[in-house]
């Protein structure tokens, strides 16, 4: 799975233009699926056929932050709007890579104090150029961090793993299934940074029984971090609550007593802030049973977030039992 994850990482796909990571999804998995398609917001839907069953809608996000033009001043030097949850904090003397190629560094108008972290406003990007003429960007061009994935034996580094380690989670375990008690969309979606809008189409289109988003998650595992039990090698993990979402109680109960019977470690996790396209299934048309299966991940929205691929393993397994065990939604009790 690790060059799986490598190849996925480094394509550079930021909302809203997510055809280059689309297109190598699709030739990774069209030979495994009775069906395929491109809707009309650029989400990929791949089926897996079985009739009479429950539908079930498996959902990772292809897009990642990144950044776009805005302006150019008149000595070549290029102002931008964030694409997602661009941090200033992880921004100054970062690279990026424009989707035509062209790279930057990006820079600050003063050197700020130590304790001062500047905002978006006070940053540009330096391409190299003398003046506007020069610049070889125009307004509307998007970038991403420009960041190699890193092998660290047991953990992995990279850019975008938010969330493509999600899609290969779902590119693994169409590869490894070999059956199902549901009927399965695989749903890679669009625009999740963005405000989940690739998910919220996709689940209006799908009408699914139930839900399951696979994305990361914050960990609580480093010096002086937040508050939170989830931690890198310990499982992937259950969602319970997330900012924009309350998981159904019944998906993770599922969830935790397919873990704990197959003997697979897993973590609960109760995440203060953020969300994942789980919210936009969950509200679609009259009301769907959602959850999360979530890959602990260091340092998220950074240029450089850490997984374990003990987790991700771990991730693939609990999702390939969950789709042999159908869970009971007849009833909130």
């Amino acid at each position: 799975m690790k060059e799986l994850l490598k190849d996925l990482v480094e394509i550079p796909a930021p909302s809203g233009y997510e055809n280059q990571v689309r297109n190598y999804i699709r030739q990774s998995i069209e030979p495994l699926v009775d069906e395929i398609r491109v809707d009309s917001m650029g989400n990929l839907l791949a089926v897996r056929r079985k009739n009479g069953a429950m539908r079930l809608m498996l959902v990772a996000h292809m897009d990642e932050i990144g950044l776009m033009v805005t302006h150019i001043d008149r000595q070549g030097f290029a102002r931008f709007v964030s694409l997602g949850g661009v941090m200033p904090i992880h921004c100054v003397g970062g690279r990026v890579r424009f989707l035509n190629g062209v790279q930057g560094v990006i820079g600050v108008e003063k050197n700020p104090t130590s304790y001062e972290i500047p905002p978006l406003e006070k940053l540009f990007i330096d391409v190299g150029a003398a003046n506007a003429e020069e610049c070889p960007l125009r307004i509307g061009d998007v970038a991403v961090f420009e960041r190699p994935f890193l092998d660290l034996g047991k953990r992995a580094v990279s850019k975008a793993m938010d969330d493509r380690v999600g899609v290969a989670v779902l590119i693994e375990t169409l590869r490894r299934m070999e059956k199902s008690e549901f009927e399965i969309y695989f749903v890679f979606s669009v625009q999740e940074e963005v405000g989940v809008r690739g998910a919220t189409v996709a689940a209006f289109g799908v009408e699914p029984d139930l839900g399951l988003a696979v994305d990361v998650t914050a960990t609580g595992d480093t010096p002086k971090g937040h508050k939170m039990e989830v931690r890198l090698g310990a499982g992937p993990a259950v969602k319970i609550r997330d900012a924009g979402m309350l998981a159904d109680p019944r998906i993770i109960h599922w969830m935790v007593q397919t873990a704990e019977k197959a003997k697979i470690p897993y973590q609960r996790e109760i995440l203060e802030f953020g969300g994942t396209d789980a919210r936009a299934i969950q509200l679609s048309r009259s009301g769907v049973p959602a959850g999360v299966l979530s890959i602990p991940c260091r340092y998220v929205h950074a240029p450089s977030e850490m997984v374990d691929m003990e987790d991700v393993e771990n991730a693939v397994k609990l999702l390939l039992r969950l789709l042999q065990t159908p869970p009971r939604l007849d009833s909130h009790s």
